[in-house]
């Protein structure tokens, strides 16, 4: 009987080092995935943040072009060379329209343009008291008021009394009014969509089949309510509490008690008290929507009207 082959030890030592360079590899692999989440997820905070102050410059912009404006037609009627002033306001139009490229924008730069503008308004302020001053504004209402004898003054005081106490009155019942007024959502559904358009509802979506949400605000009938067109604002907040936008699809900002608030979009409807739907598709331009809950605030004439939530994990 011939004896048996024994195992060949170089075969087992190739062996063993193929499956330590597969382990090796497995590794690195894992690395690099865990390294590009980590990147995403920066480059999302960075686009968010440089986002946010474009809004901020945009709207300290339009409020200078407001007092612009207003300060021109002063200047003008009051008959100052209004020139310089239309000199800077084409300036000024550039530089609103420069800021529709996020990518280029620069906070410093624009935070020096900003000032600039201001110490003109400011300027300008005093060029108007001179004007006004060397037209006799001035000097005819003093003049005026001199004019005036104790009962006249006694009159006016009264009847401004009694102006004053109506005013209060019509003020509180109109805003009584526009409370009752105001309208509310009945509630406010979130559903996740793919790529292809298909809808998944639950409130719980799977980040890599989540292309977009689909928000539907169900309003409900108030009679009170003007039947017109309104304007319906959304704000989607993130896990860590930040409005997701993008100037690119849609957002901008509104008022909300005497404040700039971001929205993430806004939806423009005629109300017609049916109990009606407004509906979102909000999509994050290809960007996927990171793992976590998410809140939804809905805003209308002044009033925040609901809100609902999703998560995505």
């Amino acid at each position: 009987m011939e004896p048996r082959p024994q195992p060949n030890n170089n075969s087992r030592s190739y062996l063993l080092a193929a499956l330590l360079i597969l382990a090796a590899l497995n590794v690195l692999l894992l690395y690099f995935y865990y390294q590009e989440r980590q990147d995403n997820k920066t480059k999302d905070a960075t686009i968010a943040a440089k986002t946010e102050e474009v809004l901020v410059a945009k709207t300290k912009l339009d409020s200078i072009s407001a007092q612009l404006d207003a300060k021109i037609a002063e200047i003008q009627q009051l008959g100052g060379s209004i020139d310089s002033l239309m000199k800077v306001k084409a300036q000024l139009e550039v530089d609103k329209r420069e800021l529709k490229n996020v990518g280029t924008f620069d906070s410093k730069k624009y935070d020096q343009k900003i000032r600039n503008y201001q110490t003109i308004l400011a300027q300008k302020d005093q060029e108007i008291a001179r004007l006004k001053e060397e037209n006799g504004v001035l000097t005819q209402q003093n003049a005026n008021l001199n004019q005036e004898n104790s009962g006249l003054k006694a009159e006016r005081q009264t009847l401004s009394d009694s102006v004053v106490a109506v005013t209060s009155k019509n003020k509180e019942l109109e805003e009584k009014v526009t409370i009752a007024a105001a309208l509310r959502a009945e509630a406010v559904t979130v559903n996740g969509v793919n790529a292809k358009g298909k809808e998944t509802d639950g409130g719980t979506y799977k980040a890599k089949r989540t292309d977009k949400v689909h928000v539907s605000v169900l309003l409900a009938p108030n009679g009170l309510a003007k039947q017109d067109e309104k304007v319906l604002y959304m704000r989607i907040l993130d896990p860590n509490g930040a409005v997701v936008s993008d100037l690119a699809t849609g957002s901008g900002e509104f008022t909300y008690n005497g404040q700039g608030m971001i929205y993430t979009a806004m939806q423009r409807f005629t109300f017609d008290n049916s109990r009606q739907r407004v509906d979102y598709f909000y999509g994050r331009g290809g960007q996927r929507f990171n793992e976590g809950k998410y809140t939804i605030e809905i805003y209308c004439e002044g009033f925040r009207i609901g809100e609902g939530e999703f998560t995505i994990k």
